[in-house]
């Protein structure tokens, strides 16, 4: 690694030879930082030196099963289950065999069973491991982790995640430099809710594995929630370093998907402070690119690719250029992601809706639409209900352009009354354009500022420090005439922007209005 082998501190004990202990801990330091591919590498290096170290094939099962990411696909699936076969004849302690057992809840059955249902089946099973042995903090760490990849994404009391968090809390003390405790703390605080408890976490992660890509990028989970942007893009530019390094040193070819997704969150840092010349930077970067790898992780990038482009033409209402946006050529299998695809379509109809061209913006209401089914169709309910949230918003903006207000305003408020239901996916920064923002802005343009206000500043305690946010916030109130509060708001945004040299027309509007001279 460029950085060295700085992965935290693990000290998991085990009956295996003394002599690959140490490659067996970094091993699960890894794992604890979602490194999948180098602990794999460790894990075999274990194997290689003692065949009959059991929980070495269960650290490589373990890192097949990408609990928060991407499910495994059906060769990893057939892998896994061949190394749990092989783990079961090998003479283990009973602790060892109930975290074999653990793990193989997760692969039995995988052709009959489904993803959600297995991931229940191994949270149980971790669960009680972490009753039977509870000075087993590393059974303590994996069911904390297995309580989050199980949260149910409609649960607004955060259940999972506040139990998950308390066992994390509770044995951090005691192990400040472990870097699965700190990096499944803030999974479980990225939540509009619980964030701002992560902060401190947040703030040392990096220090405690500053090696992983993914270590550097994980505290921007909890500034983006804060609206901390400086420390965001800081976090996120260290990240994307740290994945190029790791790239050139492993001579991957083309990209890693951890560079691609450090820039999704740096991307729309740099939005929120305005500054569309770094954010079109990045862009034009991104577009160099031809190939990410590993090719289980196309996720990762798929979501970016989509995004970025989407963003930068949305959030400065680029209305035309919304509306022609394009796949990212590149070695992802679009046709496998209709989610991510759904992006650019809605993008595309937000921007023919504005334009005036409502011919075009049906016809790619009918590809939403059909998006939305696919989803459906592979039982993926929660991509589905995001889908179906940018289809009640894309219809309100097509009856908004055909002057049927009355329903525009029911359809946007349906589809914000959805997301205010659910939550956001962690490999996104946020809403492409949060739902309950777009009814603000359909509110001011039927000349509604009162409940135009009202709308968004409900937003920006869900999304803090929002860029169009504040800027809409701030024209309401000069709208019902409360030109106090619209100072308050135009002084705010300029203190978002004031390190960014944005040229964005908003921050001129907002230096008028407090009669602060350009810069």
């Amino acid at each position: 690694m460029c950085s060295g082998e700085q992965f935290g501190e693990v000290s998991f004990s085990l009956s295996c030879k003394y002599s690959v202990r140490e490659t067996f801990d970094l091993a699960v330091s890894l794992l604890h930082s979602f490194e999948y591919d180098e602990a794999e590498k460790a894990f075999v290096k274990v194997i290689d030196a003692d065949p009959d170290c059991a929980m070495a094939y269960w650290g490589v099962a373990m890192t097949i099963y990408h609990a928060l990411w991407a499910a495994p696909k059906e060769k990893d699936l057939i892998k896994g289950s061949k190394i749990i076969e092989i783990a079961e004849a090998i003479p283990k302690s009973i602790r060892e065999q109930e975290y074999l057992d653990a793990i193989s809840v997760f692969y039995k059955d995988w052709d009959k069973i489904d993803h959600s249902s297995r991931e229940l089946a191994y949270q149980k099973k971790m669960e009680n491991i972490h009753k039977k042995y509870p000075d087993d903090s590393e059974a303590a760490i994996f069911y904390a982790l297995a309580l989050n990849s199980t949260a149910n994404p409609a649960d607004k009391q955060y259940q999972n995640q506040q139990k998950a968090g308390q066992i994390l809390e509770s044995i951090f003390p005691n192990q400040p430099n472990h870097p699965g405790i700190a990096h499944y703390i803030i999974h479980n605080y990225d939540n509009p809710i619980l964030a701002h408890l992560a902060l401190p976490t947040a703030r040392k992660y990096a220090d405690i594995a500053p090696s992983s890509a993914h270590a550097q990028h994980m505290p921007s989970h909890i500034f983006t929630r804060l609206g901390l942007w400086d420390e965001s893009i800081q976090s996120n530019l260290n990240s994307a370093s740290s994945a190029i390094c790791y790239a050139e040193e492993n001579l991957m070819e083309g990209h890693w998907s951890k560079e691609v997704h450090a820039l999704a969150y740096l991307v729309y840092a740099y939005l929120q402070k305005g500054d569309n010349v770094k954010a079109m930077e990045q862009y034009e970067y991104i577009k160099t690119m031809n190939i990410v790898s590993p090719n289980w992780d196309h996720r990762a990038a798929a979501y970016p690719f989509a995004a970025i482009p989407a963003r930068i033409a949305l959030e400065n209402k680029r209305w035309p250029k919304a509306a022609k946006l394009t796949l990212h050529s590149s070695n992802i299998q679009w046709d496998e992601f209709p989610w991510e695809k759904a992006i650019i379509h809605f993008a595309r109809i937000l921007g023919c809706a504005n334009t005036g061209d409502l011919q075009v913006a049906e016809k790619e209401l009918v590809i939403l639409q059909s998006l939305h089914q696919q989803l459906l169709d592979k039982e993926e309910q929660y991509k589905a209900d995001q889908v179906l949230i940018q289809l009640k918003a894309s219809q309100a903006w097509i009856q908004l352009a055909k002057d049927k207000t009355e329903e525009a305003l029911i359809l946007m408020q349906e589809a914000a009354s959805l997301e205010d239901k659910t939550e956001k996916h962690p490999v996104t920064p946020g809403e492409v354009l949060p739902a309950k923002e777009l009814l603000g802005d359909l509110l001011l343009s039927l000349n509604q500022p009162s409940q135009a206000l009202e709308a968004y500043e409900m937003n920006l305690k869900r999304n803090p420090n929002r860029f169009n946010g504040i800027y809409g916030a701030a024209i309401a109130a000069k709208d019902m005439g409360d030109k106090e509060k619209a100072r308050l708001y135009f002084e705010k945004l300029l203190n978002l922007a004031k390190s960014s040299h944005s040229d964005r027309s908003e921050l001129k509007e907002a230096r008028a209005f407090i009669g602060q001279p350009e810069s």
